[in-house]
């Protein structure tokens, strides 16, 4: 009996030994994760030595910093545990710091504290402000790193040489720190043999890009965007066996060509935008079966588009079905493939070449946002399909061609579509109704076209709409304004000029127009639209800027950036009659005026001289009569006026801006007398000066709601705004521009 006891008691020991096996190496274990207390000490002598700021990381989300887990009490003393602090799980040596976005501020010091952990393998120090300190060169006595990211950390001064050291290295991000200098990248990556991420955008190293990079075999992405490079691209980089992200964009003074392409490159994104490469994009692209994202925008590239790049969507076998951004703006291209693939994002073809009409397999771009096909050569008519996806479609431009005939219903109930410019073209016929419905609709520019119809009476529909330019048509009758007296209330430049419409001046569509009745002299910001999407990790933020061309001062403008403060009123070349009313005075804070070239009779309203904002004023070719109004010389930041060729009489106003007005601004008014013109007048008793029955309302509240510290700084040349509008005569400029932020590599 007692031996079957003991037999018993055995056994049950031996059933527990694994289990007891297995807590004393979980306590060995635990035992061997405690910090080591060097290594804290190094952590927290690192944290003390800076601040903690929520301005010193763009991602404010990740506030409060991870180092404020960082403490020696209780159950958090273990620096494993710490956020952040990565351990080896044998040795317990700290082998890895993710401290990005924690916010940190100060200038990293040549001793410092970091560098006593030396088991570090991974360091990421990213999106910090390091008060633009520069890199300690004691960092490469760090030669366990295999990664290190120091980008969005406002360092400056020289990227230490001695970061050749560093041979384990297999991603480097420097990137992002705009007073980061590199004297030589081939002597920077010359021992980084490893190497399989690099990125340095907007470092600056100005110098030609080594070939030894084509010897980076392991090299998957290399990002040089904004450095500064010039001379000749390797082609061998385009080689690289592992390479999938190449991205070269803003360095105007790089140039090269594409090469032929095989199907086994792993390429996904290719980005040359704004660089200076040049020649024909090779058929053998279509190879590159992993492509993605092609950005060769505001390059040189010339010749066709190649047909690999289009595809039918309904062959089984087609290169690209992946294919998410394809941009071809702002080159010398001449032809698009007859099959445009349904690309998440397409840039086409704006300001290049391009010749033809529009190809039906457009309709496939369902899902498209943009369509922009400005300043090319293409002709015919538009597809009925436009309207098929105009519920996706925010953007249409294709001025400047030589599109013809009537336009399609453009707009489908539910529209997004912000922003329609159809100008410079040979459209006919009258607008379709459908553009009721496209109610986000901030600017429609129809100008420059052939177009024969009344006032669109279906503007009331349009709340949102800020610019309506119908200049160089055919549009005829009266201007009426809708039942509801409700019209376009943020509408701030409206050009009529160059039309057939008669009747009175149309001042009564104005009264609802509260934009033009002041101006936001914060609101210097320019018109655009904006939307924030993902493409694969990258989050997209697509700005596409608003342009236009309108006469200013006496000559046709392109505005490449249209200002939110700018209002302009242009009612010129048409066949209006009647008197100017002195309502206009009511429209205080617009700053181009130009009522020329009409049957305007009367005299010239005195409340003009409430228009304080003003800066061009236009009233020639009419049959104004009476005498110029003395209250004309309040308008201080006039530069441009002209009232020659109607029936004015008597004294021309002397002083302020009077006297920078030549001859031309009052010829053809043989009853007006003083300088310029040389008819003198009668030595009469000047009148005192009168104010008009709004003026004094009107200045009360101009210098209550405007900044006069802005205003006095265009005394003498025309409103700030003219100087800060941006408007450029012929100016190569995008109209559209995407930032990208990649995700931060976690640890």
């Amino acid at each position: 009996m007692a031996s079957f006891s003991f037999n018993l008691i055995s056994i049950r020991w031996l059933l527990l030994l694994p289990l007891l096996h297995a807590v004393a190496i979980d306590a060995l274990a635990s035992r061997q994760l405690l910090c080591h207390d060097d290594e804290s000490s190094a952590l927290l002598q690192f944290k003390e030595s800076f601040h903690s700021n929520l301005s010193a990381c763009i991602d404010s989300s990740a506030y409060p910093p991870k180092t404020a887990s960082w403490k020696l009490e209780g159950a958090d003393k273990d620096c494993c545990s710490w956020d952040g602090v990565e351990c080896d799980n044998d040795t317990g040596h700290v082998n890895g710091l993710d401290l990005s976005s924690s916010c940190l501020y100060g200038s990293m010091v040549s001793n410092s504290s970091l560098l006593r952990l030396v088991q570090l393998q991974r360091l990421n120090l990213a999106d910090n402000d390091f008060n633009f300190s520069q890199i300690p060169s004691e960092f490469s006595r760090l030669s366990r790193l295999t990664y290190l990211n120091l980008s969005n950390s406002y360092f400056s001064g020289n990227i230490p040489s001695m970061f050749s050291d560093l041979s384990k290295l297999t991603s480097l991000d420097l990137s992002n720190n705009h007073k980061l200098h590199l004297r030589s990248l081939k002597g920077l990556v010359q021992n980084l043999t490893n190497l399989e991420d690099l990125h340095l955008d907007h470092v600056q190293i100005f110098s030609p890009v080594p070939e030894i990079l084509s010897n980076l075999s392991g090299l998957t992405t290399l990002y040089l965007i904004d450095n500064g490079f010039y001379g000749e691209f390797p082609v061998g980089i385009f080689k690289l066996p592992k390479l999938k992200d190449l991205r070269v964009n803003y360095n105007k003074d790089l140039i090269g060509s594409l090469p032929e392409f095989y199907s086994s490159s792993p390429l996904k994104i290719i980005g040359l935008w704004e660089s200076g490469f040049s020649g024909e994009l090779p058929a053998s692209i279509g190879n590159l079966d992993s492509l993605n994202q092609l950005w060769i925008g505001n390059s040189n590239f010339s010749g066709s588009i190649p047909p690999s790049i289009g595809f039918d969507m309904y062959l089984p076998n087609f290169p690209w079905p992946q294919l998410q951004i394809l941009d071809l703006t702002f080159n010398k291209l001449q032809a698009l493939p007859k099959i445009i693939p349904p690309y998440t994002l397409v840039y086409l073809v704006a300001n290049n070449m391009l010749q033809g009409e529009i190809p039906s397999s457009i309709c496939n771009l369902s899902s498209l946002y943009s369509l922009d096909l400005s300043n090319n050569k293409f002709n015919g008519i538009l597809p009925d399909c436009l309207s098929n996806f105009s519920i996706s479609l925010s953007i249409l431009n294709l001025k400047g061609n030589n599109f013809h005939g009537m336009l399609p219903q453009l707009c489908a109930k539910g529209s997004r579509m912000k922003m329609i410019d159809l100008s410079e073209n040979h459209f006919t016929g009258v607008l379709p109704t459908s553009l009721s419905n496209c109610r986000m609709l901030e600017i429609l520019n129809l100008g420059s076209n052939q177009f024969n119809d009344v006032f669109p009476s279906w503007l009331e529909s349009l709340p949102e709409l800020r610019v309506l330019i119908l200049r160089q048509n055919s549009f005829y009758g009266v201007v009426r304004s809708p039942a509801a007296m409700f019209i376009a209330p943020k509408l701030h430049i409206l050009d009529l000029s160059t039309n057939k419409f008669t009747g009175k001046l149309p001042f009564e569509l104005l009264r609802n127009w509260k934009s033009m009745k002041k101006v936001d002299a914060n609101n210097f910001t320019h018109m655009r639209a904006h939307r924030v999407f993902w493409v694969a990790d990258l989050a997209m933020d697509e700005y596409y800027v608003y342009s236009m061309m309108i006469t200013n001062k006496g000559r046709e403008t392109i505005y490449q950036k249209i200002n939110g403060v700018l209002a302009t009123i242009d009612l010129s070349s048409n066949e209006f009659n009647g008197e100017i009313s002195e309502f206009i005075g009511n429209l205080n804070g617009f700053q181009l005026l130009n009522l020329s070239n009409n049957n305007l009779t009367g005299h010239i309203p005195l409340s003009l001289g409430d228009l304080v904002t003003l800066e061009s004023l236009d009233l020639s070719q009419n049959k104004l009569s009476g005498s110029i109004p003395w209250q004309l010389m309040q308008l201080t930041f006039l530069e441009s006026f002209d009232v020659s060729h109607n029936q004015l009489i008597g004294p021309i106003p002397q002083g302020k801006q009077f006297n920078t007005f030549e001859n031309s601004s009052f010829d053809g008014n043989p009853g007006l007398c003083g300088s310029p013109l040389s008819k003198k007048c009668e030595d009469l008793e000047p009148s005192p000066l009168p104010t008009s029955s709004i003026g004094d309302a009107q200045n009360s509240w101009f210098h209550i709601e405007f900044d006069w510290k802005i205003i006095i700084l265009g005394y003498g040349s025309g409103l700030v705004i003219g100087v800060v509008l941006g408007n450029i005569v012929a100016e190569k400029n995008q109209h559209w521009f995407v930032k990208i932020k990649k995700l931060q590599h976690k640890m």
